[in-house]
């Protein structure tokens, strides 16, 4: 138990699943030689075959659920692709745009393109606080 306890105290330390996963093969161990007496060699062995089941079989489903995109946008990435309407005219060196009900600068995705007031475009990127429009 002393084990398992220091086992996740460095989990909460290092943010590293595989020390959680080696707390619960020392609990495992610890319950073998409290409920049934084990010896070293029986607690060793069931540490080891805990803690290798836990990482062999846990650690692939979060590595798949990690590379996952997820399925909702947020932040900046929710605004790319979204329409907005030119306040102030918007060519390659500025302007200004309402987008998600907020004033955004903004600048032309083509350098030979401008877009007057009124007018809908489409943001195909945001560059600190800017949009980029097309």
């Amino acid at each position: 138990m002393i084990g398992a306890t220091a086992l996740g105290i460095a989990l909460v330390v290092t943010a590293m699943p595989e020390l959680g996963m080696l707390a619960v093969g020392a609990i495992a161990a610890a319950l073998v030689a409290g409920a049934f007496g084990g010896d070293a060699v029986v607690q060793v062995v069931s540490f080891v075959v805990v803690s290798t089941a836990l990482i062999a079989v846990v650690r692939p489903i979060a590595n798949r659920h990690r590379s996952q995109r997820p399925q909702h946008a947020t932040g900046i990435d929710a605004l790319k692709g979204k329409q907005a309407v030119v306040l102030e005219r918007v060519d390659a060196s500025g302007g200004r745009i309402k987008l998600a009900g907020e004033v955004w600068s903004a600048r032309a995705l083509d350098h030979g393109s401008t877009y007057e007031a009124g007018q809908e475009v489409d943001v195909v990127d945001i560059e600190g606080a800017t949009a980029i429009v097309m």
